[in-house]
């Protein structure tokens, strides 16, 4: 398989789970600016879209959407634990948190990252990220990892945007339950070496 990704992206949550599952891929640096590849071919022509991550499979076939991409990969190492089994109500609890993580977290990033937002509309979306981020904060209470004692590609995707808070200056210091879960996925190795891998650690 190959990866389409971006240091640092979204696309750093499928990367883990690959890591975590133990399935062998190859990564295929895609620039979200120039929606140029490393070659210098045109990112765009085998994603339309232009946006990582883009998981091409062993078939040929190509796989959009973080949520989906991630539920592949655990479905695919299903001893891996990366998501329970479909159609219990832990795999729906897996896809809700997925959900939120994606249309409340995720895209309430994506302005703060654009020089042409208007500076009062990037204090509204950080006050709305930061309000959701408490949530989840909450939700971490006594608990090591989002659905409990197991780390799943939901932790995996919270653990990717959760990074971007200091890059647009949201301040998280203060969320003990989500610093502490923070500190305990970035220990794990298969976060590590896929982190050394974009070259967002040494």
């Amino acid at each position: 398989m190959k990866l389409y990704y971006s240091p640092g992206a979204c696309s750093l949550s499928p990367h883990i789970a690959l890591r975590e599952a133990g399935l062998p891929v190859d990564l295929a640096l895609a620039s979200t600016k120039t929606k140029k590849l490393a070659d210098g071919s045109d990112y765009l022509q085998i994603n339309p879209k232009g946006q990582v991550p883009m998981l091409e499979l062993d078939s040929g076939e190509r796989l959009t959407e973080g949520p989906a991409i991630v539920q592949y990969i655990a479905d695919l190492a299903p001893a891996s634990g990366l998501a329970p089994a479909a159609g219990t109500m832990a795999r729906y609890r897996l896809m809700e948190w997925l959900n939120f993580i994606t249309s409340e977290l995720h895209k309430g990033f994506s302005p703060l990252f654009n020089p042409a937002m208007p500076e009062e509309a990037k204090a509204l979306g950080r006050t709305r990220v930061a309000d959701r981020l408490a949530w989840v904060n909450t939700q971490l209470e006594g608990k090591s990892y989002l659905m409990g004692d197991t780390f799943t590609v939901a932790d995996a995707y919270l653990f990717t945007v959760s990074n971007w808070c200091a890059p647009v200056g949201i301040d998280i210091s203060g969320l003990a339950n989500l610093n502490a879960f923070r500190a305990r996925v970035s220990a794990r190795p298969a976060v590590q070496e896929a982190m050394k891998a974009e070259g967002l650690l040494k």
